[in-house]
């Protein structure tokens, strides 16, 4: 053997590797490749619950810290330090869009969501918003991407405002913002 000791990732570990490298704003783990370490007991549930072994995590502040160290590569999610990275299981998108703020009007204006965490993003080019349709039932799942290929669900009453400014628009119903059009469903879909 050669004398290494192996160490099982935990969130206690993570929390301390954040805390040392604590910077205003969010953590860059885009610059940040450190060695996969195994896969971490944590996941986030569709309605944006994150759990540790099973135990729904009850601090926001707690959640709002693992939410900063996000990465998605190659479709799967991690929580990166400088140091490691660590596996865990996203049962949809990792944030949930809980509310938005409406600016101008028409092809004018301009939709900037907010997550439960805090995450603020404004659809646009750079956060585009999308519909998937589940292909037996038929229920629209909205997302915006909010960063860098991390997306969040837009929740239900959310989705409703959006579908109230939705307009048709080259056969498809769907919502302008920054100056993009998201087509929401095809107009021919419509009732």
């Amino acid at each position: 053997m050669s004398g290494q000791k192996t160490v099982t990732p935990d969130a206690e570990g993570l929390v301390a590797s954040i805390n040392a490298v604590k910077t205003r704003g969010l953590p860059p783990v885009h610059l940040w490749n450190p060695p996969f370490c195994g896969d971490l007991d944590m996941r986030i549930a569709r309605d944006g619950t994150w759990f540790y072994q099973g135990t729904p995590i009850g601090r926001p502040g707690l959640v709002k810290l693992f939410s900063s160290i996000l990465k998605r590569e190659e479709g799967k999610y991690f929580l990166v330090t400088p140091v490691e990275k660590v596996g865990i299981t996203v049962d949809d998108a990792p944030f949930v869009a809980v509310d938005f703020e409406l600016e101008g009007e028409g092809v004018a204006q301009t939709l900037t969501f907010t997550t439960h965490v805090g995450d603020v993003a404004a659809a646009g080019a750079e956060h585009p918003i999308r519909v998937e349709r589940d292909p037996e039932t038929g229920e629209p799942s909205p997302y915006i991407l909010i960063r860098a290929d991390l997306e969040a669900l837009i929740d239900r009453k959310s989705f409703y405002r959006l579908v109230d400014l939705c307009v048709h628009e080259d056969d498809w119903f769907g919502v302008w913002s920054g100056g993009q059009f998201f087509g929401v469903i095809p107009s021919a879909e419509l009732p």
